[in-house]
């Protein structure tokens, strides 16, 4: 693995660089999973504002901070991790099976053959575009999310939106958006990676590519949820 990430840092700086690859990765992440993310982190949104103003009037009689403490959420953690997860499924799950059957079938090696580096070849351009991608998606997934939460505000709460912009102006900052775009950034690296890197080891053929999906999938989402905690315990330290 070690080895692994030491020829795709390398990669990232050896030319040549592929930018119709990378172009076709990029639409692949952002633009395929755009609905699904938009959709699924609106649901999420709902479910914390209902959730977060059930305990609220249960523990303080009172849910008029729900507002502003469900935009710190959504900033924070909500956007970004769910953003993550569905990535992985999705786009995980895809690079897995595609780059292991073309280990299975022997495409690796003959892009060897030819002189091209796999590596610079396949997983370059998609780590790029899965950076890019993550980082797109998640201002996006947060956006949609503090929507759902002013709409859902407004028609379950009665907060205006108004109220509920004035209520996050209290505990939202600047840099939870700069933050969750970090994070962003850092889950859309691991899952290529953690990907392509299954995908080479494919063996065993159909057995072994859904060997190497389940694994990909698995592997890539407890590293995001441990990346997630490592960068939110560091981000505490910054406020």
């Amino acid at each position: 693995m070690i080895s692994f990430l030491a020829d795709t840092f390398t990669g990232v700086f050896t030319p040549p660089l592929r930018i119709k690859e990378f172009t076709h990765q990029l639409y692949f992440v952002a633009n395929r999973s755009l609905f699904i993310i938009a959709l699924c982190v609106s649901f999420a949104a709902v479910v914390t504002i209902l959730e977060s103003s059930f305990h609220m009037k249960m523990v303080i009689q009172n849910d008029s901070m729900v507002p502003g403490f469900a935009a710190v959420l959504i900033l924070r953690e909500l956007g970004a991790l769910v953003t993550a997860l569905l990535l992985c499924s999705r786009v995980g799950a895809g690079y897995a099976s595609e780059v292991g059957t073309m280990q299975i079938t022997e495409q690796v090696d003959a892009l060897k053959m030819l002189g091209i580096d796999p590596i610079n070849y396949l997983v370059v351009p998609r780590l790029l575009a899965c950076i890019v991608g993550g980082v797109l998606l998640t201002v996006i997934a947060n956006v949609t999310c503090i929507i759902a939460a002013m709409m859902v505000s407004q028609s379950y709460l009665g907060y205006t939106p108004g109220v509920f912009i004035a209520s996050m102006h209290r505990f939202v900052q600047m840099k939870d958006l700069f933050f969750a775009m970090i994070k962003g950034a850092c889950f859309g690296a691991v899952i290529p990676l953690v990907a392509c890197y299954f995908g080479f080891r494919c063996q065993q053929g159909a057995e072994g590519v859904g060997r190497v999906t389940t694994n990909t999938v698995v592997v890539a989402s407890i590293a995001i949820i441990v990346i997630d905690f490592v960068l939110s315990y560091t981000f505490t330290h910054l406020y």
